[in-house]
């Protein structure tokens, strides 16, 4: 987690003073939960909350732990001198360190992918506005990098669109699977502390009550999180992908918006390079690399060891921020593409007709030809176009054996672009629903 790829709002749920703010509320409301059942005096919870107005001083707990070598002893000892030791003992009655962290962590995750949520939304909707625009413009398609058969430039920002509104899903799922709490006390028994704590802590932090935990909630939950973000990352990834092969030079059939002053390179003046996508590629691989250790935390020792923690303490972090940072740059890259319509065509009409290779082909069959010979008479004719550089047209029509099977009128019929572009309505209303 870098400033060059950090967004504030983001960087700030993983700050030290929201860390302290959020562990201080959890305290506070089990001191309430606590007074309630009477286990410690209401003076004393109330208390607590004297304190909700300070600025907790990150560098006195830092003072602290590095003598008591734990954090949350030393945040605690920092509490009491706020509202003194006589009412600070009983604050933490029953809990164990995990109930506070792992409590936070939680916290923070689904802070966090309400931020990553509103992001996604901010990209839908300049992929929907994309694909709307560009619903009709006839590309190339390709497969392995060859073209194959026309398409549009509105199917291809629909297929991301889909794609991406797949992560959303996917993301509201994982939130809610981490949304949970647990105030449950050493080893998850809650032998020194009634449930109704949890309940009460987990309401008000806006979490459900984890239905089992030992000392620690459960690591698939988080898991499950990173694998999300690792998912959507690879969604950048493949938008990022198409873009980075549209700018090519060879290609050009769309490009990242080059703003005035802008310069590509420190040698080459003439440069437009495709920067912004080729950095979301590198950013994806950075939020990937979150998912191996986070599926590797699930399995911890007995009811809890800590190796989880210092992975938890990067990844939470340096995933959340940079996804946030990669969602916000690849939606800015959409809305501001540039899209070259006649390169696409220009591309397209490159070998002569070439493209249309499959519908002579199934024409020949249903004219009685079979397959393995309209094969063969199909294929005798695009090899001419690609090594010689015919017109693939032409020289269906001068083949005997061809226009023995199909007149020049239903030859001619079998190059009609609109022939390819016919379903794209049905297909928008699919993605995008019928309205």
């Amino acid at each position: 987690m870098i400033p060059r790829y950090s967004r504030p709002e983001m960087v700030a749920i993983w700050s030290p003073e929201t860390k302290f703010r959020i562990w201080y509320e959890i305290e506070a409301h089990a001191c309430d939960a606590q007074a309630a059942l009477g286990v410690i005096p209401k003076e004393s919870a109330e208390a607590v909350w004297k304190a909700k107005d300070v600025e907790f001083d990150v560098a006195r707990i830092d003072e602290i732990e590095a003598v008591t070598k734990h954090d949350v002893i030393a945040f605690l000892t920092h509490l009491s001198e706020h509202i003194g030791s006589t009412e600070a003992r009983f604050v933490h009655q029953g809990m164990t360190s995990s109930d506070v962290l792992d409590t936070t962590l939680n916290v923070q995750l689904v802070r966090a992918a309400d931020i990553l949520l509103a992001d996604m939304d901010k990209l839908l909707a300049a992929l929907k506005k994309r694909a709307l625009e560009h619903k009709n413009t006839v590309r190339i398609g390709r497969s392995h990098g060859i073209h194959a058969e026309p398409t549009t430039m509105g199917l291809t920002f629909a297929r991301f669109y889909a794609e991406m509104d797949r992560n959303k899903t996917r993301l509201e799922r994982a939130r809610d699977e981490v949304a949970t709490g647990a105030i449950s006390g050493a080893v998850g028994t809650f032998a020194n502390i009634d449930p109704s704590v949890e309940e009460h802590v987990c309401a008000k932090m806006g979490l459900r009550p984890e239905p089992i935990s030992t000392q620690v909630i459960p690591r698939d939950r988080h898991a499950m999180f990173f694998a999300t973000l690792g998912v959507i990352a690879s969604s950048i990834e493949n938008v990022a992908t198409e873009i980075r092969h549209m700018q090519r030079t060879e290609v050009l059939e769309g490009e990242e918006f080059f703003s005035p002053g802008q310069k590509g390179s420190s040698a080459m003046p003439h440069k437009r390079n495709p920067v912004l996508t080729e950095n979301l590629t590198g950013l994806a691989r950075l939020v990937r690399s979150a998912v191996v250790p986070a599926l590797e935390n699930v399995a911890l020792w007995h009811e809890r060891d800590i190796s989880h923690s210092s992975v938890e303490r990067g990844i939470g972090p340096d995933a959340t921020v940079t996804l946030d940072f990669a969602l916000n740059r690849l939606a800015g890259v959409v809305e501001k593409m540039v899209i070259y319509p006649d390169n696409m065509l220009a591309n397209m009409n490159k070998f002569k007709g070439l493209v249309m290779s499959q519908r002579v082909l199934l024409a020949l069959t249903q004219a009685g030809v079979s397959r393995e010979d309209a094969y063969r008479l199909v294929q005798r004719n695009a090899m001419k176009v690609w090594e010689q550089g015919r017109d693939f047209k032409e020289e269906l029509l001068a083949d005997a054996e061809v226009t023995a099977a199909l007149s020049p009128a239903e030859i001619e019929e079998k190059f009609d672009l609109g022939y390819h572009t016919k379903h794209v309505d049905t297909i928008f209303a699919r993605v995008f629903g019928k309205d």
